[in-house]
Order: structure tokens, then sequence, then C-alpha cells
């Protein structure tokens, strides 16, 4: 915001990779002694500094699908459960083996155990702010994902939408169901884990 004007008309107009790429490739120059000289050393400091984060977070990454892959198959296996999801409910799953007695515990320590916010002849349910919130965003984004390719939940939507129900409801429905099917997979890999832990974990 704050580059010459020529230097800002130049980069201005790029996306995030080829802004890096161009700030990156500015040359060196031994004298500073103008605004645009100094303002391109700051940015190649920064785009270089970027590019060498971006390819640690990519080894990083790699290392971690293959140990999520060889600590959870059946897990990662479920369409739609990508190393981000698993590997965030095998952590809370870790964490809290007492909260794993069953499936209504696993529930409520992820934050989709319905509470009843039901009013006179309404019988409602709200969603639950309890829990650990990690664990309900990776439901959540998997819920999300389903409305968006998976037929049966499409439908589902249809027909609660249908009979009135909100989306923010449909959602929390929809996160109970899959919180009730990851249950039994999540289980055994964590029983799996703590018996013969995959090598490098």
């Amino acid at each position: 915001m704050t580059a010459p004007d020529a230097t800002r008309t130049q980069l201005r107009r790029l996306k995030i990779p080829q802004l890096v790429t161009t700030a990156a490739a500015f040359r060196r120059t031994a004298e500073l002694t103008t605004p645009t000289a100094t303002t391109k050393l700051a940015l190649k400091s920064i785009a270089m500094r970027y590019q060498h984060l971006s390819a640690e977070i990519e080894a990083l990454d790699k290392h971690l699908n293959q140990l999520v892959a060889a600590a959870a198959p059946a897990l990662v296996a479920i369409k739609g459960v990508g190393t981000d999801i698993a590997s965030t409910l095998l952590t809370i799953a870790g964490d809290n083996p007492e909260r794993l007695a069953n499936e209504g515990a696993f529930a409520h320590l992820v934050g989709v155990a319905p509470i009843e916010a039901s009013s006179g002849k309404i019988t409602r349910y709200r969603l639950n702010r309890g829990g650990d919130r990690q664990g309900n965003r990776a439901l959540y984004l998997l819920a999300v994902g389903r409305m968006g390719w998976d037929p049966a939940t499409k439908a589902y939507v249809a027909r609660r939408t249908a009979e009135g129900r909100t989306k923010p409801e449909i959602i929390r429905c929809l996160k109970r169901y899959i919180a009730r099917e990851l249950y039994p997979v999540l289980l055994g890999a964590t029983s799996a884990l703590v018996s013969s832990p995959p090598e490098g974990a």
C-alpha cells in the first residue's frame, strides 16, 4: 500500500502466486537510495520467506498424510474425510479416551448432542455451543461438503427444508448423524493406535 506508484501498478493486479514469484525475482541491490529499491528489497525478503514456509508446509503435509493413512486407513477411506478432518478427530479422541465410552459421549465431546429449545407446542433443538470446537468444525466441514456432493444428503436437506427446518437445524442433524457414523470407525482406529502406534508417530 505504501509502495511507489510504479511498483504498485506493476503488482496490484497479480494474484498471490504470481505476486510471490514476481517479488522473489526482484534483483538485490547494494544501494538503497530510492523508495523503489527499498520497497523491492522488503518485498523480495517477504516473498522468499513465503516460498520457504510454503515448501516446509507442503513437506510436512506429506508426512502427515502418510501418518494419518497408516494410523486410520478406514477413517480416511470414508469419502469427504481427508487428512485434516481425520487428524483432528484422532487428536481429540486420543486426548479424551474416557469420552469415547459410547456414541452419545462422543457426540457430547464434539458438541453435536442436541440441546432442547422447545417452546409451548413447538418442539425444537438448537446447536450445541459446548464440546471441542475443532472437532465440531471438522464435522461441520464434512456436513457442508456432503450437502454439495452427496445425493442422499441433498435429498435429506430438501425434505427437511420442505418440512420447515432452517439450515442451522439441518446442519445440526447432519453433524449428529455423521458423529454416529464415524464413532465406530474412530473407536477402532484409536484402539489400534494404543496397541500398536504407527512408525514415526
